[in-house]
């Protein structure tokens, strides 16, 4: 198999014997300069065909070099992991795209997963597509990023967010829009906290997305952000004042959501699509808001949640209540190739806002630094982690080397998050190191 993005021997030739034909257009040989001129053409076409029969082989070694090492890699930390926590379903894959090659490696799937076409629920790396979308409107002279969220998009009189009761959230006039893709403006998140007991609320002490699929009967139900953003204004529930702390929010990105939809006068998904992944070559990327949108794409990994001690099949869920803050679907080699783009200025956004959103900051916490829907871990990058149930995911590029890295596992350990993280780390961090020696060009 040749080197993805690369042709065959195969696939050179044909070209290459239309090329020589063409010169004589199947007639006479010519004569004239164009005489002189066909010998150095054969001869220079000949050079190349030589030059790439040689160094072909030597490439297809290397990749399945590196492919068996990186197999190795994987299948030595995930049967850990699995043996340590007596499970049997789920398994990890790694793509990792260097300057000259990317490899592949994947263990413990039902089903044989491909670097390419293989689906699972990328959760908060959803966060990089959301900030880069924003970063592009500020980019465009849309939005300013420094405005607060009660202001007006430039030029006109329309507010960034509804003038409506759904989003008095406390301290709308003083939070900005940086803020917010920085998790610094306190917004409560209403999706990883229970609402407090003293709400004056039916889900009071309960956690509202549970309590309208399950106390309510409404599996399906679709969340829209005007709906998660209410559930904070309506019990005036927040952190801090923005500006004086890190917490990370998923409903600040709700709220971010809410502002790509009323700029684009798209939705959500339609604005990504258009913007970021088709011009990017993301064809198997996607973003499901629907409730009763709850499959994945064919083919995917099953998804499995590991629970006081049980294992859980959940590949199947209602994704809308994550919108614009977990909802992507994708793939490991997508994952990876938006990573090289995005934080090499080539995804739509320039190298000015790239480097932007790389602007890391001590976050006194597990989040360690973070920058505008950017963390940034030591030798292996920038990117974001991501879990949801049934999956967690990193996803880093680090412009010292030119590398870029995905990982994803098709279960989750509720009870040791932090764990299967290092695990994750260790595997991203392990192949980068046998696989990688040079700088970035």
């Amino acid at each position: 198999m040749a080197l993805h993005g690369e042709a065959s021997k195969g696939d050179i030739w044909p070209d290459l014997k239309n090329s020589i034909k063409m010169d004589g257009q199947g007639g006479e040989p010519p004569s004239g300069p164009e005489s002189r001129l066909l010998p150095r053409l054969a001869g220079a076409v000949l050079f190349l065909l030589l030059l790439t029969l040689l160094s072909a082989p030597a490439a297809r070694a290397s990749e399945v070099v590196g492919n068996a090492i990186l197999q190795g890699i994987v299948e030595q930390h995930w049967s850990s992991f699995k043996q340590a926590r007596s499970i049997a379903p789920g398994g990890m894959a790694v793509c990792l795209i260097t300057p000259e090659a990317r490899y592949f490696a994947a263990s413990g799937f039902n089903r044989t997963p491909d670097g390419k076409a293989t689906h699972f629920r990328g959760a908060s790396t959803t966060k990089t597509f959301t900030a880069a979308a924003i970063l592009l409107l500020h980019q465009q002279g849309v939005i300013n990023i420094d405005d607060t969220i009660d202001g007006v998009f430039p030029g006109t009189n329309t507010p960034y967010v509804p003038a409506t009761a759904d989003y008095n959230i406390p301290y709308k006039s003083e939070i900005t829009i940086r803020q917010l893709l920085g998790h610094r403006a306190g917004v409560f998140d209403v999706s990883n906290n229970d609402i407090p007991a003293t709400a004056r609320a039916p889900y009071a002490g309960l956690r509202y997305i549970d309590y309208v699929k399950e106390n309510l009967g409404q599996p399906d139900h679709t969340f829209t952000f005007d709906e998660m953003v209410g559930v904070a204004a309506a019990n005036q529930l927040s952190f801090f004042p923005p500006g004086t702390s890190y917490h990370y929010s998923n409903t600040g990105y709700s709220i971010l959501g809410k502002i790509i939809e009323r700029a684009s006068g798209l939705t959500y998904a339609e604005f990504i699509r258009q913007n970021l992944l088709v011009p990017n070559g993301l064809y198997e990327t996607s973003f499901p808001y629907l409730g009763n949108d709850t499959d994945l794409p064919s083919p995917y990994a099953d998804g499995y949640t590991f629970l006081s001690g049980v294992v859980y099949e959940t590949t199947q869920d209602n994704m809308s209540a994550n919108t614009a803050e977990g909802n992507v679907v994708t793939t490991p080699e997508d994952l990876a190739n938006w990573a090289r783009l995005l934080y090499t200025g080539q995804a739509g956004i320039n190298q000015e806002m790239a480097a932007m959103m790389m602007d890391v900051h001590d976050t006194g916490e597990q989040h360690g630094n973070y920058g505008l829907g950017c963390t940034y871990t030591e030798g292996l990058g920038y990117g974001h982690n991501g879990a949801h149930v049934g999956y967690m995911t990193l996803v880093r590029y680090n412009p010292d080397n030119g590398v870029a890295v995905a990982v994803f596992c098709s279960v989750l350990d509720v009870a040791n998050l932090q764990g299967q993280q290092d695990v994750i780390n260790a595997v991203a961090g392990e192949a980068v190191s046998k696989l990688v020696s040079h700088p970035a060009r």
